[in-house]
């Protein structure tokens, strides 16, 4: 039986007495006849700040975090080591398949080699230790993380629009944002119309040049045939997810001020008036896993509006000055949560983006991001990117750029599918 006596431990029937440790220490047996101690727990490891650098010095017991977003890494390790050290690399962005990091084992061995190691695997975990002059440094493991589920469809899909003359064709989108070739035929051809999301992996076309009708599209990314007689017919609305599960369209040419909700089954609701600011030539996209947000558009005059979309499809009062006002633009979401707005026309063309963060908020412009121009589309695609394609700038373009999950829209893909503009484009899968 044992109890602590002012500050000290009394370990009965030994006759002996150890003081109290500190913290963090642990009560170890000497054995029969030899007093108890407190002795120091072994060391974890010590995490590290993130590494942003292009070079990083590494000191055994500690883990690092290497940020190769940027930038390649060259690690060196220690000029020493004793049988036991080990030191953790761990990709902080998985980004190291497009900027690698190098170790230098410092005039050591690694695997028994004198030579420098890399690492080209997004998300990889790798944790070495020095085990002894002959085989040096030895990966104890060295595996990649698996990336959490993505919350946004895999794959996307252009459709309909004006090439000279007005079309019916659908171009779809891969995993890897690669556009397909023309898919003939699908539906009535028409142009200045609107698309979005519904029931987690389908897509919606709607309204546009030839009236009220809609296309379903399948989570296999097949255009259903025409469905009419949905809400009052319009040209040039907006369209976006919302609710995680259903759609809207909203506000288009007159221009007017309505909604119309799109179920989880993809039945078009009838009209809801009176829905901020009447205007046309607008964008949406979804935020927040659930929410929306219209913005932008023609009123008369240029506008820079938006109107945030509740996860049950109501629509808010108009929130003004929102970045540089224009119209025809498009917009998506990327990131999962997140959305963006780019392109456009101020009166002319312009090539700038406006990223809407998981609030609703939409930040000021950055410029120059791939080719000026207006009347195109965009959608989600990978789960968490996004991608702008076709448009007007000086003629009718056949090009797309695809923007990252960080929000960053990159240079110029061109020769996708027939040019056109005044198209829509959704996300399925």
């Amino acid at each position: 039986m044992s109890g602590i006596v002012g500050s000290k431990l009394n370990i009965r029937g030994s006759g002996r007495i150890a003081k109290l440790g500190t913290d963090g220490q642990v009560l170890t047996s000497g054995g029969a006849g030899v007093a108890a101690n407190y002795e120091d727990l072994a060391a974890g490891t010590s995490w590290q700040s993130v590494v942003t650098g292009s070079t990083l010095t590494a000191v055994a017991g500690n883990g690092y975090w290497i940020n190769t977003t940027s930038n390649a890494c060259t690690i060196t390790l220690p000029a020493s080591a004793s049988v036991g050290d080990s030191i953790i690399f761990a990709d902080y962005a998985r980004n190291w398949g497009t900027n690698k990091i190098t170790i230098d084992a410092n005039g050591l061995t690694y695997q028994g080699y004198v030579t420098n190691v890399e690492y080209t695997t997004d998300g990889l975990a790798v944790g070495i230790t020095y085990m002894n002059a002959t085989q040096g440094w030895v990966p104890t493991f060295d595996d990649a993380v698996a990336d959490v589920p993505t919350k946004g469809n895999s794959e996307g899909i252009f459709a309909y629009g004006y090439s000279g003359s007005i079309v019916s064709m659908s171009n779809l989108i891969s995993t890897v944002g690669v556009v397909g070739s023309d898919v003939t035929g699908v539906g009535t051809a028409r142009y200045d119309l609107a698309a979005c999301e519904f029931g987690g992996d389908k897509g919606i076309f709607a309204y546009g040049s030839a009236g009220a009708m809609s296309n379903l599209v399948s989570n296999s990314g097949v255009i259903a045939t025409d469905v009419s007689g949905v809400g009052t017919a319009r040209e040039s609305p907006a369209a976006c997810s919302y609710g995680g599960d259903k759609g809207i369209f909203g506000y288009g040419a007159g221009p007017v001020s309505m909604t119309n909700l799109v179920n989880n089954s993809g039945v078009v609701g009838s009209d809801v008036t009176g829905v901020g600011t009447a205007r046309r030539l607008l964008g949406a996209c979804e935020y927040d896993d659930d929410k929306a947000i219209f913005a932008y558009g023609d009123t008369g005059s240029v506008s820079s509006l938006s109107n945030l979309v509740s996860n049950a499809g109501v629509v808010a009062t108009d929130v003004t000055g929102v970045g540089t006002a224009r119209k025809q633009l498009a917009a998506c979401s990327y990131g999962g949560d997140k959305g963006i707005f780019a392109y456009g026309s101020t009166g002319s063309n312009v090539s700038m983006s406006n990223l809407v963060s998981t609030s609703g908020v939409i930040a000021s412009d950055v410029t120059g991001v791939g080719s000026a121009r207006h009347e195109l589309a965009a959608t989600q695609y990978g789960g968490d990117k996004a991608i702008f394609g076709y448009g007007y700038t000086s003629g009718r373009v056949s090009l797309s750029n695809l923007v990252s999950n960080g929000g960053v829209v990159a240079t110029d893909t061109t020769g996708v599918g027939t040019a056109r503009n005044v198209l829509a484009a959704c996300s399925y899968n």
